[in-house]
């Protein structure tokens, strides 16, 4: 299981006009290596719903996106409030984003759903008070 390819991105908090540059940068890349575009979609969905959490929840963090030969492998770092229910934050519609970020369109609670459909694995490690680690993969089929 060796890796082929690593990719870091600092995510920035509170700033909606640069959330999802990660997911649009990984789209490109995986289309340069001849990714099909089904996984590519999978891939940028699942990103892209992380990264608008760690705006909207987490003021940013990091993403990190390894390409290997079985599987693309997401990992989304914050050091945000944490995530004090997970069940009830897997739950369709469940949001606690505020008023003004559902008033730009955000938080309508299919972040973590969206991310969970998409991808073939996903483990969620939160603390209160001290951050979230998600992380995803999307398995790739075989040669």
């Amino acid at each position: 299981m060796s890796e082929l390819l690593t990719f870091h991105f600092d995510v920035d908090g509170d700033d909606f006009t640069s959330a999802g540059q990660a997911s649009v940068q990984i789209k490109k890349n995986l289309r340069q290596l001849g990714i099909s575009p089904d996984i590519i979609r999978r891939v940028s969905i699942a990103m892209y719903e992380g990264e608008i959490n760690m705006v909207i929840h987490a003021d940013g963090g990091d993403a990190d996106v390894s390409v290997t030969e079985e599987y693309i492998e997401i990992t989304l770092k914050d050091q945000g409030p944490g995530i004090a229910n997970v069940e009830q934050a897997m739950q369709e519609g469940f949001s606690t984003a505020s008023d003004s970020i559902r008033s730009m369109g955000f938080g309508a609670g299919m972040g973590l759903p969206n991310m969970k459909r998409y991808t073939d694995y996903m483990n969620i490690e939160t603390t209160v008070g001290k951050g979230t680690t998600i992380t995803m993969r999307v398995n790739l089929p075989s040669l």
